[in-house]
Parts: C-alpha cells; structure tokens; sequence
C-alpha cells in the first residue's frame, strides 16, 4: 500500500460500524456485493468522537478473514490513552492487519469543537504515525483535504506543512476527504510534489445518494459543493432514485477525469452501500 507498483489506479472502499443489528446486516450485503469487485483493500472507520472502537476493531478483523482483502484499520487519537491505543495495534495486528490510517480525530462535537485532550493520550496525528512506525510491521497513511482542512481556516500552506511533517514521522500515503473539483485534487498533489514529497495521495470518493446526508458531510468536513451540482440535486431533492442516479453520474465523470490526470487511487466512501459504488466502479473502467 505505500508505494504503488502497479500502472493501473487502485480502487479501494471505506466502511463504517454500524449502530445496530440491521446496520450490521446492511453492512456484510455490501461487502459481499462488493468483494466481487476485487478492490485492493478495505478501511474501517471510528464513529464520532471514538464512539465505536471496539466495533472498528471487530469488523476490521472479521474483515480480512471474511474476505481476504487487505484490511487499512483506523486509528485516532480521541478518548484513548497511548497504552489503549498500543492494545489496539496489538489486536490488529494479531488479525494480520498491516495498514492503519493514523488521523486525530474529531472530538464528540464535531470538528468545529473544542479539542479536548485524553490524560496519558495524544493530541496530533503524527504522534499516532510515531507510534505506528516504531513497531515495524504497519504501512501508516493520514488524512489529507484538497479543499484546506477546516481547522487551517483557507492556509493551504499549513496543510501541505502537516503533510510534510506526518510524512517524515513515517507515513507513506494519504487518503483524502471527498471532493468534487479534480483541480483541488490537483493542486494538493502539485504542491507536495513541489515540496519534495513522495507521499502516495489516494483520492476519496463519495458516491451522493441521499441530499441531507451530503449536506451534513460537506458541512462537516468543510468540502465546498460547487453550484452546478447543488443545482442539480436540489432539482430531484424529493425523488431518491434520482438522486442516486445523479450521484452515480457526478461520480464517475469525477473519476474519470482523475484517472485520466493519472491518479495513484481512488477510495470511495461508501456509506454501507454497494449499488452507487459497484455502477461507478464499473462507468469508470476500475473493473
């Protein structure tokens, strides 16, 4: 995972722990529809604030045993002391996990909130990096954001500095937020590569299939929806198949412009669905 031998781009999904037992039961139906599709590996996430890590750990294992895809389990810094998060690589380990994603974390209010710190924990995601590379034996990624973190308030800089910093505690590739201009992803690229670095930028994805969902993601993570495609979506807002529909096409012109400027890889975040996800994978000649 951390250096790409291979010409063609990688395709790869994230998925998150469910709540309950019929989330848990949406959950497997997507990775079966979507095992068939080979992609190259699998990323769990922690729910807000750290709120299902014991389920990220378990999915993660049951994952890579389930399915013999490569498993990138995630690791973050919120309501975790650095015993706690050693255990943690410790199980993923021994569930032959070798690839973590090594980010922060938002606090339980959201990434607007105020950071709270963790007694015997850490505050930044290199110290995650640090922790990671000092056992040997995992390939670390990190976050990254074509559209400027939310904390750096529009300081592009900051954000290539941390990169370059996350990247000389050890990571080797970085997976980005969502976005929906490849000129943001370009430019993140482009100025690491001015920068000196050799960080792998895998692009993330995010197949639309719900208006307000998207809405409170891009809030969130601070992504700008451009108007032309606010307009498009508000026009079918009422009508769920149509959205996902629009989705599906946003999407996969999306990737075939980056596939076309030669992106390393691209991460879509599923949602827990299969359906957008398999339609695009396949408009864009992933599979």
């Amino acid at each position: 995972m951390n250096q790409r031998t291979e010409s063609a781009t990688t395709f790869s999904i994230e998925l998150f722990p469910p709540k309950d037992e019929a989330g848990e039961l949406r959950l497997w139906q997507a990775v079966d529809q979507l095992a068939l599709l080979k992609p190259d590996f699998v990323s769990v996430t922690y729910g807000a604030g750290g709120s299902t890590r014991e389920r990220t750990i378990n999915i993660a294992e049951h994952l890579t045993g389930h399915t013999g895809i490569p498993t990138v389990a995630h690791l973050t810094c919120v309501g975790s002391t650095e015993e706690e998060l050693q255990e943690i690589l410790n199980q993923y380990r021994s569930a032959n996990i070798s690839s973590i994603l090594a980010l922060r974390g938002d606090p339980v209010g959201g990434p607007s909130a105020p950071w709270v710190s963790t007694p015997g924990g850490f505050d930044h995601a290199e110290q995650l990096v640090d922790l990671a590379v000092r056992r040997g034996d995992f390939a670390v990624g990190v976050g990254a954001f074509p559209d400027g973190h939310p904390a750096s308030k529009g300081d592009f800089a900051q954000d290539i500095a941390t990169l370059i910093r996350k990247e000389q505690h050890g990571a080797t590739f970085a997976t980005t937020q969502f976005f929906f201009d490849a000129a943001a992803y370009k430019r993140l690229v482009s100025e690491l590569d001015k920068a000196g670095s050799r960080l792998r930028i895998i692009a993330g994805v995010l197949p639309v299939t719900n208006v307000k969902q998207l809405a409170r993601m891009a809030e969130l993570g601070g992504t700008p929806i451009p108007s032309h495609i606010t307009e498009r979506f508000a026009a079918v807002a009422d009508d769920e198949a149509a959205v996902v529909e629009i989705g599906i096409e946003i999407a996969s012109e999306l990737c075939v412009e980056l596939i076309n400027e030669g992106v390393s890889g691209i991460h879509f975040y599923t949602m827990n669905k299969a359906a957008a996800t398999e339609a695009i994978v396949k408009n864009a000649g992933l599979r």
